[in-house]
């Protein structure tokens, strides 16, 4: 698994298009191999003829079985380090291809990117924590800029809230950084299509969740030591200051007039016990 990791993070540090498109389909297949589990193979003899042109169908693992699956246990233990971790790795594509002119080819490999990003975030929730440093979150903020395509828009809004997942810190570092200001742009601008502009309202909708600090990483029956965290010495060890859901309306209230509504429409809503 070193092998295959570090090829691809070769293949992403190039400036040749082609090959980060590569590394990122090699990152995609081992990240497929990892959550994805292969139907039966026993089918009707008679089916065989018509099946062996087709790729086999996969199904995503159960949670369970993830954290006891043994390539699991050794990617999530991989992601510990900087050597092997693939969301630094990722990070550092996106800010090499936002540094390039725009492309339909390029627009197309920050997308794939993000995607990719969006899941390692979510197999990995300990990478979240690269997201507290402001090199980072200003990468994704500048995604947002009004001129990026929709489907980059879409794609780092996903990114964002990953990101901010269970991570108060993240979410502090966000709104330091004017985040709000970006997002509620964004859904201002008149150029921003209607697709764009739902994604940003289910952002509001997460940010204005009320928060749970989060301790010692454990996910998945692994705990990490706080000595291998990722930005240890980043100042991103440790429990943030969390926010009511009244405090985060304030504050987006700033940037937004109907934040109420909003407010009102999460006390309605599935989320509403946990608002009370």
């Amino acid at each position: 698994m070193e092998s295959l990791l570090s090829l691809s993070f070769d293949y992403l540090a190039s400036y040749d298009g082609v090959k980060i498109r590569k590394g990122l389909r090699q990152l995609e297949g081992l990240l497929a191999q990892i959550c994805l589990s292969r139907s039966d193979a026993s089918h009707d003899r008679r089916h065989s003829v018509a099946v062996t042109s087709t790729t086999p169908k996969q199904h995503p693992k159960e949670l369970a079985q993830l954290k006891d699956d043994p390539a699991f246990r050794e990617f999530f233990k991989l992601q510990e380090g900087f050597e092997f971790n693939v969301a630094t790795r990722l990070a550092l594509a996106l800010e090499r291809l936002l540094s390039r002119s725009s492309t339909g080819a390029n627009d197309l490999l920050l997308v794939s990117t993000l995607d990719l990003l969006q899941g390692v975030l979510l197999i990995h929730p300990p990478s979240r924590s690269l997201f507290a440093r402001e090199i980072n979150m200003n990468l994704l903020l500048d995604l947002l800029d009004p001129t990026s395509c929709p489907a980059i828009q879409s794609s780092t809004l996903l990114v964002l809230v990953t990101a901010l997942l269970e991570r108060p810190m993240n979410i502090r570092c966000f709104e330091t950084l004017d985040g709000l200001l970006a997002v509620t742009s964004l859904f201002k601008n008149g150029t921003t299509g209607r697709e764009v502009k739902m994604r940003v309202v289910e952002f509001f909708y997460f940010y204005l969740m009320p928060e749970t600090p989060v301790g010692v990483e454990n996910w998945g029956g692994l705990q990490r030591s706080p000595s291998k965290r990722l930005g240890s010495g980043g100042g991103v060890v440790g429990v943030a200051e969390t926010k009511t859901t009244e405090k985060k309306q304030e504050l987006l209230g700033k940037y937004l007039s109907n934040v109420e509504d909003l407010v009102e429409d999460l006390r309605d809503s599935a989320f509403g016990a946990v608002l009370a």
